[in-house]
């Protein structure tokens, strides 16, 4: 594994698996994802997930061949005062 997850934001307060991976660059397209998730490649807060439509919130962290990444909210930075 590669250390931290990355942090990857999100406009709402959840999103689809499949869309997820694809937001986070850890796929090329949906159709990439779908059978990654349901030959159980994909981790989803350290177990295994084989469902395309999992609910994923804030927080979350998805695995996919080494690499990870954390569902975050989009509005971090933008939300500072300077």
């Amino acid at each position: 594994m590669s250390g931290e997850p990355v942090d990857v934001p999100i406009r709402d307060r959840s999103i689809r698996l499949g869309q997820f991976l694809k937001l986070a660059n850890l796929v090329e397209s949906g159709a990439d994802a779908k059978p990654l998730i349901q030959d159980g490649h994909v981790l989803v807060n350290g177990e295994v997930e084989t469902r395309r439509g999992r609910q994923l919130e804030l927080g979350d962290v998805v695995s996919l061949a080494g690499q990870s990444a954390r569902v975050a909210d989009e509005a971090n930075e933008d939300d500072l005062p300077w």
